[in-house]
C-alpha cells in the first residue's frame, strides 16, 4: 500500500487518529461534569483505593496489590536500578521461566511491554527500562477481552457496561508473499512497520506457508496494532457475577476496565480458566469505542455516558469523605504523565 492510501485510510478511518483529535472536542463536557462535581479533577474519588483515582501515574504492582492473588498471573517488582544476573535469578527462583512478560511499573498503552525469550533480551530490556518494571509469568490463554466495570458506592452489586475483544496483530501467509509483503497489504499491520522492522529484522524476508498466521505483536493493544471489536452483545448475568465477585474484594474501586486474558468464553462466564493482566482505574478508556463499525459520534456519546458515571461515582465518594486533587496537584500529575509517555515511546 503506498504513502497517499495509508494517509488517507489513516484520515478516513478514526481509530487511527490521534488521542487529542478524539478527545478535545469534548472538553465541553467534561467541563459539564466539572462544574456539577466542583472539581476538574474529581475522579480522584472514583476509585480512593487508588492512587489519583487510578487516572494516571499509579503503579501496577499496587494495584495488582489489590486483587486476590488467584485471579492474577504471578507478578515481580524490580527496581529499575537492578543488576540483570540478579533480577534473572530471582524470576528463575519463583519458578517463572521463559517466556515470559516484561512490562514497566508504571506505564499506558502497552508502551515498554516485552515478551522476553531468553536471557540476552531481558538483559537488554534491563538496560533500557527507564522506570521501575514488572516480570509476569506468561499466561497460556491466547484470547482477551476488556471488561469495563461500575459500582457505585450505595450498591452491592455493579454491571458490565462494555466488552471490547481484542484481535492481536497477525498477518496469514499465502506461501508466496514476504512477511514484509503481506504487512504492507492490510492498513493495521503497516502502521506498525517500523517498530515490527526494528523488532523482527531480515526475519521479514521470509515466506509463510499457505494460511500459516504468525502473530507479530501478542498484546491487545490498539495502540500496537490490535483489532478492537465490540462485543458488549456478550454481557450476561453469569459473567457480571463473576466479575462482580473479584471486584468487590478491592477496597475501594468502583470504576474501570479489567484487561482479561481467557481460555473460552464460557468458562470465563462461569469463573474458569482465565486471568486478569491489568485493571485500569479512571483513565481506562471503554475501549469497545474503537471497533470499526462505530462512528466517532457513536463513541463520543459512549465516552460521555461513562464519564457520567464517573462523575457520579465521584461525588458519591466525595460526599462519604474522599477527597479531589487539587489543581495544582492535577497540573502535576498530568505533567508526569507526558514526560514519562516521551520516555517510554522512546
Amino acid at each position: 500500500m503506498d504513502s497517499l492510501k495509508l494517509i488517507w485510510h489513516r484520515i478516513t478511518h478514526w481509530e487511527y487518529w490521534p488521542f487529542w483529535l478524539i478527545y478535545y472536542p469534548m472538553a465541553p463536557v467534561w467541563l459539564y461534569y466539572s462544574i456539577k462535581a466542583r472539581s476538574l479533577f474529581f475522579f480522584n474519588a472514583a476509585n480512593p483505593g487508588m492512587k489519583n483515582g487510578g487516572m494516571a501515574m499509579i503503579s501496577k504492582m499496587e494495584i495488582y496489590n489489590m486483587i486476590p492473588t488467584e485471579f492474577i498471573p504471578q507478578t515481580l517488582f524490580f527496581d529499575k536500578d537492578v543488576a540483570p544476573e540478579k533480577a534473572l535469578e530471582r524470576v528463575l527462583d519463583h519458578g517463572i521461566g521463559f517466556p515470559f512478560i516484561a512490562k514497566p511499573d508504571i506505564g499506558m498503552k502497552s508502551f515498554g511491554v516485552e515478551k522476553i525469550h531468553n536471557k540476552n533480551e531481558f538483559q537488554i530490556y534491563v538496560a533500557w527500562t527507564p522506570s521501575h518494571f514488572l516480570v509476569q509469568e506468561r499466561i497460556p490463554y491466547q484470547k482477551e477481552v476488556g471488561i469495563f466495570y461500575v459500582r457505585k458506592p450505595n450498591e452491592v452489586h455493579g454491571k458490565i457496561t462494555g466488552i471490547v475483544s481484542k484481535e492481536f496483530l497477525s498477518i496469514k501467509g499465502d506461501g508466496e508473499s514476504t512477511m514484509l509483503e503481506l504487512i504492507k497489504k492490510n492498513p493495521r499491520s503497516h502502521f506498525q512497520l517500523s517498530v515490527l522492522q526494528q523488532k523482527y529484522g531480515d526475519t521479514l524476508q521470509n515466506v509463510l506457508k499457505t494460511d500459516e498466521e504468525f502473530v507479530l505483536v501478542p498484546y491487545g493493544s490498539h495502540t500496537r496494532g490490535a483489532k478492537f471489536v465490540d462485543v458488549s452483545h456478550k454481557i450476561n448475568l453469569k459473567l457480571e457475577r463473576t466479575i462482580d465477585f473479584i471486584c468487590s474484594q478491592m477496597d475501594g474501586f468502583y470504576y474501570g476496565r479489567l484487561d482479561v486474558l481467557y481460555n473460552c468464553f464460557d468458562e470465563l462466564c462461569e469463573g474458569k480458566n482465565y486471568s486478569i493482566i491489568e485493571i485500569n482505574g479512571a483513565g481506562g478508556e471503554a475501549t469497545h469505542i474503537y471497533d470499526p463499525k462505530h462512528s466517532l459520534f457513536w463513541a463520543w456519546r459512549e465516552v460521555a455516558r461513562h464519564w457520567s458515571m464517573l462523575c457520579e461515582i465521584s461525588i458519591a465518594n466525595k460526599r462519604a469523605g474522599h477527597t479531589y486533587l487539587s489543581f495544582k496537584e492535577g497540573r502535576a500529575m498530568l505533567k508526569q504523565t507526558g514526560a514519562l509517555q516521551t520516555q517510554l515511546k522512546f
